[in-house]
């Protein structure tokens, strides 16, 4: 069996974060290693906690989630980023992908395909519950 995925959530919005990181910690093959509430913390936690995957929110305050996500990718290029928004634009998921995200998740979707998009990041199957 593999080692759960590391984790590092980036977002702004304490509800919507505390609420994410519980249904993330319910898994086993999840282990969130940090959480932080803004784009400038993200690099620091990063280099910190060494996670496999960042869970970046596009608004963020202070830097927002593309500068966050080229700044992830220029200090760790191995760590994946998926970035996690109410909604975005096309011209605003464009410039997540430039920025070196792999995928772009809504907030309102279904955990399933949260955990399916952070298994496709850190290059993994989604194990069977």
């Amino acid at each position: 069996m593999d080692p759960p995925i590391r984790l590092l959530l980036v977002e702004d919005n304490e509800g919507f974060r505390d609420a994410l990181r519980l249904l993330l910690e319910l898994r086993s093959d999840v282990e969130v290693v940090a959480v932080v509430g803004n784009g400038e913390e993200a690099v620091p936690a990063c280099l910190l906690h060494r996670p496999d995957v960042v869970l970046m929110d596009y608004r963020l305050p202070g830097l927002d989630g593309v500068q966050a996500t080229a700044a992830v990718r220029e200090a760790r290029p191995q760590i994946a980023v998926i970035c996690l928004t109410a909604e975005v634009s096309a011209r605003e998921e464009a410039a997540l992908l430039a920025a070196g995200a792999v995928a772009c998740v809504r907030k309102d979707g279904d955990l399933a395909g949260l955990i399916g998009a952070v298994h496709g990041a850190a290059g993994r199957l989604v194990a069977a519950d």
